[in-house]
């Protein structure tokens, strides 16, 4: 079984990605700074990525890049550390891999490097971001990809807005704040007019075991589906009235520098990737851990004040 080596294994994604990987039968190594604490079944290499040599990289098949500055708050709260963390590192990362004879390389990217378009757009598309998250995402992709050859493959997931429970949960994504805020009585809606394509976390560890499975390279769109920012407060509101709990919507008309509809045809044909969840499932799998999670409010639930905090 293949050796898989994953650079910020311990956050969000990594903390249900990778158990998933280890039931699998894979070899999994992680290497991550514990911002976010540590949530994994094994033992954590914690170490400053930048810091990693050949030899931490020497053995494995395959290299997960997880890491770097995750949104756009944190991005637009140290625009220098977002381009270092999401340009700079997984182009060092890929250049070490290729030395060390990693098979290949996969890069979370998002689907932010679209930035704003009204239309639905796929990886032929010419991304258009103009913000620092989407930017430096960008960055990351092109730098990493530079490397591709015939020994070393590279693969870029777009992912839209991953949403729902982790060991390492968090309350600063599309469906968990509503998910948290409609508990409170009320969702608010700051501008409901606007796209995003939303993706089960669940169906998110299941396209990396697609790629891991496959000999795919290139770019990929991956998500469950696009909803307007309304339409999923509607579907959030929906799954609790209907477990017995009143909440109310709340629209405001505010302007938003992003708006995208992705086209996941491509993931679909070559990974063979079908999402099965749908928001109204990841609101009851929010709602399923809701003791775990205990107070939503807690500073540890949400990403920019981590990052302030240090």
């Amino acid at each position: 079984m293949k050796k898989v080596l994953i650079a910020g294994g311990a956050g969000f994604i990594g903390s249900a990605l990778v158990p998933r990987l280890i039931e699998l039968g894979y070899e999994v190594k992680v290497i991550d700074l514990l911002w976010f604490g540590n949530y994994l079944p094994i033992e954590v290499i914690q170490k400053d990525l930048f810091g990693c040599t050949e030899e931490d990289i020497k053995g494995f098949d395959e290299f997960i890049f997880l890491a770097g500055l995750s949104n756009d708050p944190m991005a637009e709260y140290s625009p220098a550390q977002n381009f270092i963390s999401n340009g700079a590192l997984p182009t060092y990362l890929a250049y070490l891999c290729k030395r060390a004879g990693v098979k290949r390389f996969i890069y979370a990217s998002s689907a932010s490097v679209y930035g704003f378009t009204d239309r639905l757009v796929s990886e032929y598309d010419k991304p258009v971001s103009n913000y620092p998250y989407g930017i430096s995402k960008l960055h990351g992709e092109q730098g990493v990809l530079q490397l591709q050859d015939e020994n070393f493959s590279v693969v870029v997931l777009r992912q839209g807005t991953v949403c729902g429970y982790s060991p390492r949960v968090r309350m600063d994504l599309i469906v968990n704040t509503m998910f948290k805020s409609a508990l409170e009585g009320k969702i608010t809606v700051n501008n409901p007019n606007i796209w995003r394509p939303v993706y089960d976390i669940r169906d998110c560890v299941e396209s990396y075991v697609k790629v891991l499975e496959s000999n795919a390279h290139g770019i990929f769109n991956i998500a469950g589906g696009n909803f307007t920012v309304l339409a999923i407060a509607y579907i959030v509101q929906k799954t609790l009235e209907d477990l017995g709990l009143e909440v109310k919507v709340e629209i405001n008309k505010v302007p938003d520098k992003r708006n995208y509809k992705i086209s996941c045809d491509k993931a679909e044909k070559v990974l063979k990737f079908e999402p099965q969840y749908k928001i109204a499932d990841i609101v009851m799998d929010l709602w399923n851990h809701r003791d775990q999670m205990g107070d939503l409010n807690q500073d540890k639930y949400y990403n920019i004040r981590v990052f302030k905090n240090l």
